[in-house]
Order: structure tokens, then C-alpha cells, then sequence
């Protein structure tokens, strides 16, 4: 497949930079992705293919499910392994949430397919390697390392709800534990949508 560019949907360019919050509109984007064929976890690490595509929120969002959005710096990384794992752990307990989780982060679609690849993630992983979505969702900025503060992705996780209204939106998050707590803040929701 050829080159594949980040679109972003109408006025959705607005705001670089800031955090949304519970309430706000979730901006469409359309970004490149490489979307597993396999969908399960107990398969050899060779037997688990993917395909190259581009995924639009919107189009997801169209299946009537929320959308578990997460921003993660790094691929292959220990601490982004951790969370994307833990993801992969617990997609029959977040799809029984009625929800379909997409990972983005900067990376190429070669490293994504081997990241997917390495660690059975069997959930679509999105390149932004302009950082855009990033910068749209808030999930780029600066953020303490070390004591010391850095601008780089800042881990984050966000829910869309199917008319795209954002409600969960939580930022900087811990890789270990994450998944945890946005199922409890998905049981919540639950008991208030009833």
C-alpha cells in the first residue's frame, strides 16, 4: 500500500494542544493503521497477520460501540508493551463494555506490525508520526520525566461515545494498573446510563 497521510475532518484543527474533557466533541481524523486479521490472543506469534488500512473515528464510531482511544509514546518500549498488554488482557472484559479499543502513537507502520506481531496485540494500532491526533486530542505536550520537564506524547486514554461525545478523558496515565481503572470508570458509566 502506498503512503498513507493523517486527514483531519472539519473544524477539527481548532485548539492544538488542549486537553478535552468530558462533554467535548471528539475531532474525526482519519489516520493510517495496521488492523490485526487475527482476533485471538492464544495464537503463534507467526500465525497473527495484519493488514495495512486507514481508519476513520467517525467510520468506528458508526458500529455503534464506544471507542476506547489510548496515546502511547512508544512501541516496543517496556512501558507501552505493559499497557498494550494489559489492553490485549482484557479485550473480551472491555468488549463485554460494548467498547473497540484503537492505540495511536508516532511510530511507522513497519514498527507497529511488529510490535503487534511481537506482543499478540489482536486491536488496531494507528500511526500518527506527525503528531497531529496527538495534538488534537491534548495527548502532546509537556509533561515531567525524571524530575525534569520534556515535551514529548503524554500517555493518555480517552472514551467516545458512538455520537462522539468524549466521556471518559484522562491524561497521564501509569502503563501498569491503567486498564483497570478506566473499566472501573466504564462500570460507572454503565450504572449512570441505565
Amino acid at each position: 500500500m502506498g503512503r498513507m497521510t493523517t486527514t483531519v475532518h472539519d473544524s477539527a484543527q481548532a485548539s492544538v494542544y488542549a486537553r478535552l474533557s468530558e462533554g467535548s466533541e471528539a475531532p474525526d481524523f482519519t489516520l493510517p493503521a495496521i488492523v490485526p486479521n487475527s482476533a485471538s490472543s492464544d495464537e503463534a506469534e507467526s500465525d497473527i497477520d495484519s493488514q495495512e488500512t486507514s481508519l476513520t473515528l467517525s467510520e468506528v464510531l458508526k458500529g455503534g460501540r464506544k471507542v476506547v482511544l489510548y496515546f502511547y509514546p512508544a512501541a516496543m518500549t517496556p512501558g507501552c508493551t505493559t499497557e498494550a498488554c494489559d489492553f490485549r488482557d482484557n479485550l473480551a472484559r472491555l468488549a463485554s463494555k460494548n467498547v473497540t479499543v484503537l492505540g495511536v502513537s508516532k511510530d511507522s507502520l513497519d514498527k507497529l506490525r511488529k510490535f503487534a506481531q511481537r506482543d499478540h496485540l489482536t486491536f488496531p494500532l494507528l500511526s500518527d508520526p506527525d503528531l497531529t491526533v496527538h495534538k488534537l486530542y491534548g495527548a502532546y505536550g509537556e509533561k515531567k520525566l525524571y524530575g525534569k520537564v520534556h515535551v514529548g506524547v503524554i500517555r493518555s486514554t480517552l472514551v467516545i461515545n458512538p455520537d462522539g461525545s468524549v466521556v471518559v478523558a484522562r491524561y497521564n496515565v501509569r502503563a501498569k494498573g491503567h486498564v483497570d481503572l478506566l473499566l472501573k470508570a466504564l462500570e460507572k458509566l454503565e450504572k449512570l446510563e441505565k
